[in-house]
Protein backbone atom coordinates (compact mmCIF):
# COMPACT_ATOMS: atom_id res chain seq x y z
CA UNK A 1 0.00 0.00 0.00
CA UNK A 2 2.93 2.59 1.46
CA UNK A 3 6.17 2.25 0.73
CA UNK A 4 9.26 4.16 1.43
CA UNK A 5 12.82 3.62 -0.44
CA UNK A 6 15.69 4.84 1.06
CA UNK A 7 14.05 8.28 1.87
CA UNK A 8 16.21 11.19 2.26
CA UNK A 9 15.26 15.00 3.14
CA UNK A 10 17.77 17.71 3.09
CA UNK A 11 16.64 21.34 3.28
CA UNK A 12 18.76 23.90 1.93
CA UNK A 13 20.89 24.60 4.98
CA UNK A 14 21.83 21.43 4.83
CA UNK A 15 20.20 20.00 7.68
CA UNK A 16 18.97 16.12 7.11
CA UNK A 17 15.81 15.91 8.69
CA UNK A 18 15.26 12.42 7.59
CA UNK A 19 17.70 9.75 6.90
CA UNK A 20 17.91 6.74 4.34
CA UNK A 21 14.48 5.46 5.35
CA UNK A 22 13.07 2.13 4.34
CA UNK A 23 9.69 1.31 5.40
CA UNK A 24 6.88 -0.87 4.30
CA UNK A 25 2.95 -0.04 5.48
CA UNK A 26 0.79 -2.59 4.51
CA UNK A 27 -3.40 -2.09 3.35
CA UNK A 28 -5.34 -1.82 6.31
CA UNK A 29 -2.09 -1.43 8.86
CA UNK A 30 -2.50 1.36 11.74
CA UNK A 31 1.20 2.62 11.70
CA UNK A 32 2.51 5.03 14.21
CA UNK A 33 5.05 7.42 14.10
CA UNK A 34 6.15 8.80 17.54
CA UNK A 35 9.93 9.85 18.79
CA UNK A 36 11.07 13.24 20.36
CA UNK A 37 10.67 16.29 18.79
CA UNK A 38 12.73 16.97 15.08
CA UNK A 39 13.49 13.38 15.35
CA UNK A 40 11.76 13.60 11.53
CA UNK A 41 8.10 12.22 12.09
CA UNK A 42 6.09 14.97 11.03
CA UNK A 43 8.14 15.10 7.70
CA UNK A 44 8.25 11.23 6.83
CA UNK A 45 4.15 11.76 6.47
CA UNK A 46 4.20 15.27 5.39
CA UNK A 47 6.36 14.04 2.40
CA UNK A 48 3.80 11.50 1.64
CA UNK A 49 1.26 13.76 0.52
CA UNK A 50 3.80 16.38 -0.82
CA UNK A 51 3.46 19.15 1.43
CA UNK A 52 7.14 18.62 1.56
CA UNK A 53 8.85 17.00 -1.04
CA UNK A 54 11.49 14.05 -0.96
CA UNK A 55 15.29 14.98 -1.54
CA UNK A 56 15.87 11.31 -2.84
CA UNK A 57 14.58 8.17 -2.40
CA UNK A 58 11.34 7.27 -3.01
CA UNK A 59 7.39 6.76 -1.77
CA UNK A 60 5.14 4.65 -3.49
CA UNK A 61 1.57 4.05 -3.14
CA UNK A 62 0.08 1.27 -4.54
CA UNK A 63 2.98 0.38 -6.33
CA UNK A 64 2.92 4.63 -7.55
CA UNK A 65 5.94 6.85 -7.39
CA UNK A 66 4.36 10.39 -5.86
CA UNK A 67 6.84 12.04 -7.66
CA UNK A 68 5.21 10.92 -10.89
CA UNK A 69 1.56 12.42 -9.71
CA UNK A 70 0.08 15.53 -9.88
CA UNK A 71 0.65 17.29 -6.14
CA UNK A 72 -3.48 17.86 -5.81
CA UNK A 73 -5.17 15.51 -7.09
CA UNK A 74 -2.69 12.76 -4.99
CA UNK A 75 -3.17 15.11 -1.74
CA UNK A 76 -7.16 14.79 -2.61
CA UNK A 77 -6.89 10.87 -3.02
CA UNK A 78 -5.61 11.22 0.36
CA UNK A 79 -7.40 11.99 3.72
CA UNK A 80 -5.51 14.38 6.07
CA UNK A 81 -6.69 15.50 9.76
CA UNK A 82 -4.16 17.87 11.94
CA UNK A 83 -3.95 18.73 15.49
CA UNK A 84 -5.47 22.12 14.71
CA UNK A 85 -8.76 20.48 13.06
CA UNK A 86 -8.81 23.21 10.45
CA UNK A 87 -12.51 23.72 9.72
CA UNK A 88 -13.93 26.89 7.67
CA UNK A 89 -15.77 28.62 10.54
CA UNK A 90 -17.72 30.38 7.18
CA UNK A 91 -19.14 26.54 6.31
CA UNK A 92 -21.47 24.23 7.93
CA UNK A 93 -20.86 21.13 9.02
CA UNK A 94 -22.08 19.42 6.16
CA UNK A 95 -20.18 21.76 4.26
CA UNK A 96 -17.25 21.11 6.20
CA UNK A 97 -17.95 17.10 5.98
CA UNK A 98 -18.16 17.24 2.04
CA UNK A 99 -15.45 20.04 1.03
CA UNK A 100 -13.24 17.48 -0.89
CA UNK A 101 -16.51 16.42 -2.63
CA UNK A 102 -17.25 19.83 -3.36
CA UNK A 103 -13.68 20.00 -4.96
CA UNK A 104 -14.52 16.92 -6.99
CA UNK A 105 -17.82 17.77 -8.07
CA UNK A 106 -20.53 15.98 -6.26
CA UNK A 107 -24.02 16.61 -6.70
CA UNK A 108 -26.13 18.31 -4.13
CA UNK A 109 -27.67 14.81 -3.38
CA UNK A 110 -24.27 12.82 -3.34
CA UNK A 111 -22.82 15.05 -0.78
CA UNK A 112 -26.26 15.58 1.35
CA UNK A 113 -26.23 11.44 1.76
CA UNK A 114 -22.26 11.12 2.07
CA UNK A 115 -22.54 13.84 5.70
CA UNK A 116 -25.53 11.76 6.73
CA UNK A 117 -24.00 8.63 6.51
CA UNK A 118 -20.52 9.98 7.83
CA UNK A 119 -22.31 11.57 10.92
CA UNK A 120 -23.72 8.14 11.80
CA UNK A 121 -20.58 6.46 12.51
CA UNK A 122 -19.54 8.56 15.21
CA UNK A 123 -23.23 8.87 16.59
CA UNK A 124 -23.99 12.63 15.73
CA UNK A 125 -27.24 13.10 15.28
CA UNK A 126 -28.33 14.82 11.72
CA UNK A 127 -29.25 18.31 13.90
CA UNK A 128 -25.41 19.16 13.83
CA UNK A 129 -25.43 19.47 9.65
CA UNK A 130 -26.21 23.22 9.80
CA UNK A 131 -24.37 23.89 12.44
CA UNK A 132 -21.48 26.43 12.42
CA UNK A 133 -18.13 24.96 13.99
CA UNK A 134 -18.09 27.37 16.78
CA UNK A 135 -21.31 25.66 17.96
CA UNK A 136 -19.89 22.26 18.56
CA UNK A 137 -17.24 21.24 21.27
CA UNK A 138 -13.64 20.53 20.96
CA UNK A 139 -14.09 16.86 20.88
CA UNK A 140 -17.30 17.32 18.37
CA UNK A 141 -15.03 19.47 15.85
CA UNK A 142 -12.10 16.90 16.03
CA UNK A 143 -15.00 14.34 15.01
CA UNK A 144 -15.96 15.99 11.90
CA UNK A 145 -12.46 17.07 10.80
CA UNK A 146 -12.09 12.80 10.97
CA UNK A 147 -15.27 12.71 9.11
CA UNK A 148 -14.08 15.36 6.47
CA UNK A 149 -10.79 13.08 6.28
CA UNK A 150 -13.36 10.01 5.42
CA UNK A 151 -15.78 11.79 3.17
CA UNK A 152 -13.99 11.09 -0.43
CA UNK A 153 -13.36 7.08 1.09
CA UNK A 154 -9.86 7.19 0.68
CA UNK A 155 -7.44 4.13 0.98
CA UNK A 156 -4.93 6.33 2.92
CA UNK A 157 -5.20 8.88 5.92
CA UNK A 158 -2.77 10.93 7.01
CA UNK A 159 -2.94 12.03 10.63
CA UNK A 160 -0.35 14.54 12.36
CA UNK A 161 -1.59 14.29 16.30
CA UNK A 162 -5.07 14.74 15.85
CA UNK A 163 -6.12 14.64 19.63
CA UNK A 164 -3.16 15.99 21.16
CA UNK A 165 -4.69 19.93 22.16
CA UNK A 166 -8.20 17.58 24.05
CA UNK A 167 -8.63 17.06 27.59
CA UNK A 168 -7.77 13.45 28.60
CA UNK A 169 -11.08 12.47 28.78
CA UNK A 170 -12.57 13.69 25.91
CA UNK A 171 -8.83 12.31 23.96
CA UNK A 172 -9.98 9.17 25.46
CA UNK A 173 -13.32 8.76 24.17
CA UNK A 174 -11.67 9.90 20.61
CA UNK A 175 -9.45 7.45 20.46
CA UNK A 176 -12.03 4.48 21.31
CA UNK A 177 -13.85 6.07 18.35
CA UNK A 178 -11.35 6.06 15.73
CA UNK A 179 -9.97 2.48 16.51
CA UNK A 180 -13.42 1.37 16.05
CA UNK A 181 -13.70 3.33 12.87
CA UNK A 182 -10.76 1.26 11.72
CA UNK A 183 -11.87 -2.25 12.11
CA UNK A 184 -14.85 -1.18 10.28
CA UNK A 185 -13.70 0.78 7.45
CA UNK A 186 -10.08 -1.15 7.07
CA UNK A 187 -8.35 1.89 6.45
CA UNK A 188 -4.95 2.44 6.13
CA UNK A 189 -3.33 5.45 8.67
CA UNK A 190 -0.20 6.83 8.95
CA UNK A 191 -0.60 8.47 12.49
CA UNK A 192 1.78 11.16 13.95
CA UNK A 193 2.00 11.35 17.75
CA UNK A 194 4.28 12.54 20.79
CA UNK A 195 1.94 10.23 22.92
CA UNK A 196 3.21 6.39 23.52
CA UNK A 197 0.37 5.61 25.18
CA UNK A 198 -1.61 6.37 22.38
CA UNK A 199 0.25 4.86 20.07
CA UNK A 200 0.55 1.78 21.96
CA UNK A 201 -3.27 1.65 22.19
CA UNK A 202 -3.91 2.55 18.25
CA UNK A 203 -0.90 0.95 16.26
CA UNK A 204 -1.11 -1.96 14.87
CA UNK A 205 2.97 -1.34 14.14
CA UNK A 206 4.86 1.96 16.11
CA UNK A 207 7.66 2.95 14.31
CA UNK A 208 10.36 4.60 16.87
CA UNK A 209 12.67 7.49 15.23
CA UNK A 210 15.54 9.49 16.25
CA UNK A 211 17.67 11.81 14.19
CA UNK A 212 15.87 10.90 11.12
CA UNK A 213 16.39 7.34 11.56
CA UNK A 214 14.07 4.21 12.66
CA UNK A 215 15.60 2.77 15.91
CA UNK A 216 12.48 0.18 15.90
CA UNK A 217 9.35 -0.89 13.85
CA UNK A 218 7.16 -3.60 15.20
CA UNK A 219 3.86 -4.28 17.09
CA UNK A 220 3.36 -2.05 20.30
CA UNK A 221 3.38 -6.12 22.39
CA UNK A 222 6.59 -6.87 21.06
CA UNK A 223 8.02 -3.15 21.45
CA UNK A 224 7.12 -3.26 24.94
CA UNK A 225 8.72 -6.57 25.71
CA UNK A 226 12.07 -5.75 23.47
CA UNK A 227 12.80 -3.01 23.22
CA UNK A 228 15.65 -2.55 20.49
CA UNK A 229 17.91 -0.29 22.95
CA UNK A 230 18.10 1.78 25.98
CA UNK A 231 16.71 4.96 24.09
CA UNK A 232 13.74 2.76 23.19
CA UNK A 233 13.69 1.84 27.01
CA UNK A 234 13.88 5.57 28.11
CA UNK A 235 11.47 6.39 25.79
CA UNK A 236 8.76 4.03 26.67
CA UNK A 237 9.19 5.17 30.58
CA UNK A 238 9.61 2.51 33.38
CA UNK A 239 6.32 3.27 34.05
CA UNK A 240 4.67 0.66 31.91
CA UNK A 241 2.66 -1.50 34.02
CA UNK A 242 2.97 -5.04 31.53
CA UNK A 243 6.86 -4.16 31.52
CA UNK A 244 6.91 -6.68 34.44
CA UNK A 245 4.02 -8.86 33.88
CA UNK A 246 4.65 -9.05 30.06
CA UNK A 247 1.96 -12.15 30.28
CA UNK A 248 -0.89 -9.72 31.43
CA UNK A 249 -1.59 -7.12 28.48
CA UNK A 250 -4.87 -7.37 27.96
CA UNK A 251 -8.63 -6.89 30.21
CA UNK A 252 -9.72 -10.33 29.16
CA UNK A 253 -7.21 -11.60 30.62
CA UNK A 254 -8.39 -10.23 34.07
CA UNK A 255 -11.84 -9.16 33.96
CA UNK A 256 -14.52 -10.98 36.47
CA UNK A 257 -17.00 -12.70 33.93
CA UNK A 258 -19.86 -12.56 36.46
CA UNK A 259 -20.55 -8.90 37.05
CA UNK A 260 -23.74 -8.15 39.64
CA UNK A 261 -26.39 -6.89 37.46
CA UNK A 262 -30.38 -6.33 37.42
CA UNK A 263 -32.61 -5.95 34.59
CA UNK A 264 -34.33 -3.02 33.13
CA UNK A 265 -37.85 -2.88 34.89
CA UNK A 266 -36.78 -4.13 38.49
CA UNK A 267 -38.22 -2.25 41.33
CA UNK A 268 -36.46 0.03 43.58
CA UNK A 269 -36.94 -2.02 46.57
CA UNK A 270 -35.83 -5.19 44.46
CA UNK A 271 -32.45 -3.06 43.51
CA UNK A 272 -31.44 -2.34 47.44
CA UNK A 273 -32.37 -5.74 48.23
CA UNK A 274 -29.61 -7.14 45.49
CA UNK A 275 -27.04 -4.23 46.95
CA UNK A 276 -27.66 -5.82 50.40
CA UNK A 277 -27.31 -9.17 49.39
CA UNK A 278 -23.97 -8.50 47.27
CA UNK A 279 -22.17 -6.45 49.35
CA UNK A 280 -22.35 -3.80 46.85
CA UNK A 281 -22.87 -0.34 46.45
CA UNK A 282 -23.37 0.16 42.52
CA UNK A 283 -25.75 -2.10 39.88
CA UNK A 284 -24.92 -2.08 36.74
CA UNK A 285 -28.00 -2.57 34.36
CA UNK A 286 -28.98 -5.01 31.32
CA UNK A 287 -31.56 -5.64 28.90
CA UNK A 288 -33.54 -8.55 27.93
CA UNK A 289 -30.49 -9.12 25.15
CA UNK A 290 -27.72 -8.21 28.02
CA UNK A 291 -26.97 -4.99 26.92
CA UNK A 292 -25.21 -2.57 28.74
CA UNK A 293 -28.06 0.48 29.72
CA UNK A 294 -26.57 2.01 32.55
CA UNK A 295 -25.85 2.03 36.72
CA UNK A 296 -27.11 3.12 39.18
CA UNK A 297 -26.05 3.46 43.04
CA UNK A 298 -27.35 3.37 46.51
CA UNK A 299 -26.85 7.70 46.94
CA UNK A 300 -28.75 7.61 43.44
CA UNK A 301 -31.47 5.22 44.97
CA UNK A 302 -31.99 6.80 47.86
CA UNK A 303 -32.70 10.68 46.95
CA UNK A 304 -35.04 8.88 44.48
CA UNK A 305 -36.46 6.12 46.17
CA UNK A 306 -40.37 8.43 46.90
CA UNK A 307 -40.13 9.81 43.11
CA UNK A 308 -39.09 6.71 40.80
CA UNK A 309 -40.35 3.05 41.35
CA UNK A 310 -37.96 1.16 39.15
CA UNK A 311 -34.19 1.34 38.20
CA UNK A 312 -35.29 2.61 35.10
CA UNK A 313 -36.23 6.36 35.71
CA UNK A 314 -32.55 6.53 37.84
CA UNK A 315 -30.08 5.05 35.88
CA UNK A 316 -26.96 6.86 34.89
CA UNK A 317 -26.30 6.22 30.91
CA UNK A 318 -22.99 8.04 31.38
CA UNK A 319 -21.23 4.49 31.76
CA UNK A 320 -17.45 3.99 30.98
CA UNK A 321 -17.04 0.51 29.48
CA UNK A 322 -14.05 -0.94 27.45
CA UNK A 323 -13.77 -3.98 25.15
CA UNK A 324 -12.58 -7.13 26.17
CA UNK A 325 -9.32 -6.46 24.03
CA UNK A 326 -8.56 -2.88 25.14
CA UNK A 327 -5.14 -2.31 26.70
CA UNK A 328 -5.01 -3.15 30.61
CA UNK A 329 -2.67 -0.63 30.95
CA UNK A 330 -5.12 2.08 29.17
CA UNK A 331 -8.07 0.85 31.19
CA UNK A 332 -6.14 1.83 34.26
CA UNK A 333 -5.54 5.18 33.12
CA UNK A 334 -9.05 5.57 32.65
CA UNK A 335 -9.86 4.29 35.73
CA UNK A 336 -7.75 6.46 37.82
CA UNK A 337 -8.22 9.45 35.45
CA UNK A 338 -12.46 9.70 35.90
CA UNK A 339 -11.59 8.06 39.67
CA UNK A 340 -14.00 5.03 39.48
CA UNK A 341 -13.99 1.55 41.42
CA UNK A 342 -14.73 -0.22 38.04
CA UNK A 343 -15.26 -0.64 34.67
CA UNK A 344 -17.69 -2.55 32.63
CA UNK A 345 -16.76 -5.24 29.88
CA UNK A 346 -18.67 -5.21 26.49
CA UNK A 347 -18.48 -6.72 23.20
CA UNK A 348 -19.04 -4.91 19.66
CA UNK A 349 -22.89 -4.87 20.43
CA UNK A 350 -22.97 -3.62 24.08
CA UNK A 351 -23.41 -7.00 25.42
CA UNK A 352 -22.38 -6.91 28.74
CA UNK A 353 -19.53 -9.64 29.18
CA UNK A 354 -18.07 -8.82 32.60
CA UNK A 355 -16.06 -6.43 34.98
CA UNK A 356 -12.17 -5.04 35.95
CA UNK A 357 -12.39 -3.61 39.31
CA UNK A 358 -9.84 -1.45 41.55
CA UNK A 359 -9.12 -4.61 43.25
CA UNK A 360 -8.82 -6.69 40.19
CA UNK A 361 -5.98 -4.42 39.06
CA UNK A 362 -4.65 -4.13 42.81
CA UNK A 363 -3.84 -7.46 42.39
CA UNK A 364 -2.12 -7.25 38.96
CA UNK A 365 0.09 -4.26 40.10
CA UNK A 366 0.99 -6.33 43.41
CA UNK A 367 1.80 -9.44 41.20
CA UNK A 368 4.00 -6.91 39.23
CA UNK A 369 5.71 -6.17 41.95
CA UNK A 370 6.50 -9.74 44.18
CA UNK A 371 5.90 -11.85 41.41
CA UNK A 372 5.45 -15.36 43.19
CA UNK A 373 6.48 -13.91 46.37
CA UNK A 374 9.94 -14.77 46.65
CA UNK A 375 11.17 -11.35 45.95
CA UNK A 376 9.35 -10.21 49.19
CA UNK A 377 10.89 -13.31 51.27
CA UNK A 378 14.08 -11.93 50.30
CA UNK A 379 13.68 -8.68 51.09
CA UNK A 380 12.53 -9.67 54.57
CA UNK A 381 15.28 -11.97 55.55
CA UNK A 382 17.70 -8.86 54.76
CA UNK A 383 15.92 -6.98 57.05
CA UNK A 384 16.23 -9.50 59.54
Amino acid sequence: MLEFKNVTKKYTDGTIAVKELNLKINKGEFVCFIGPSGCGKTTTMKMVNRLIDVSNGSILVDGKDIKQQNSVELRRSMGYVIQQIGLMPHMTIKENIVLVGTLLKWSTDKKDERAKELLKLVDMSEEYLDKYPHELSGGQQQRIGVLRALAANPPLILMDEPFGALDPITRDSLQDEFKKLQKELHKTIVFVTHDMDEAIKLADKVVIMRDGEIVQADTPEEILRNPANKFVEDFLGRDLLIQGRPDVTTVSQVMEKHPIVVATGTSLKDAISTMQGKRVDSLLIVNANNELQGYVNIETIHQNYKKAETVDEVLNKDVLAVNAESLLRDTIRKILRRNASYVPVVNDHNQLEGIVTRATLTNVVYDTIWGDGTELEEIVKAAE
